[in-house]
């Protein structure tokens, strides 16, 4: 599979000019204490896998091993259940800060040559590799362009952001996260209409209504 993967990428490269791996990265954003759900939500089953888990599957089906996951609130009862995952685990010391201080942890472990970060909730469960997918397929094609969801009438992760948005995301605090990025980017923005980026779990019922 990993090979059919790696062929799949070189292959929008030969069309579009550019080097699809392994200059992407995903930071998968898990630092949250799941206040309204209860216990760690990350850990939550969702059709019989973990949350975080499936979503890191989702992540390594678009990237192989560039993937990072980021936890804070609970990381020593949700670090064991990621013994079997290959993706690098970061600890966001600050998570009580807001998501802000979990996008800078993913963003400064990131390697010199990386062109670009996927940013992705690990509550987003109903977001698809086929969505990913598409995101990627599209900034493959730009990639000094920051490519973002479109959903409920704005935009929001999962979205990528090029190297050059990095200092911006560094400089990002609170508890809001990128939106405020998203919506006053300076540069190029795309746009690629994601539904299911709309849902996210905070709550035991949402869950209940997501697997029903």
């Amino acid at each position: 599979r990993r090979a059919g993967r790696r062929a799949q990428r070189a292959a929008i490269g030969a069309v579009t000019g550019v080097t699809a791996s392994p200059d992407l990265r995903v930071i998968v954003l898990a630092a949250g204490a799941s206040t309204r759900f209860g216990s760690p939500k990350q850990l939550a089953k969702v059709r019989g896998v973990p949350m975080l888990e499936l979503m890191l599957s989702r992540a390594q089906a678009l990237t192989d091993q560039a993937v990072s996951v980021v936890l804070g609130a609970n990381a020593a009862q949700i670090a064991p259940a990621l013994a079997r995952s290959s993706a690098a685990v970061v600890i966001n010391r600050d998570w009580a800060e807001g998501l802000a201080a979990s996008i800078r942890a993913g963003i400064e472990q990131l390697p010199g040559h990386c062109a670009g970060a996927l940013l992705l909730l690990a509550d987003q469960c109903a977001v698809t590799s086929a969505d990913l997918r598409r995101l990627a397929d599209v900034w493959f094609r730009d990639q000094l362009a920051i490519v973002a969801a479109q959903y409920a009438g704005g935009w929001g992760v999962p979205a990528i952001f090029p190297r050059s948005s990095f200092p911006a995301l560094l400089a990002l605090r609170g508890e809001h996260g990128a939106r405020a990025l998203l919506r006053n980017a300076a540069g190029r923005r795309v746009g690629v209409p994601m539904p299911n980026a709309a849902i996210d779990i905070d709550t035991v019922q949402e869950l209940q209504a997501l697997t029903q």
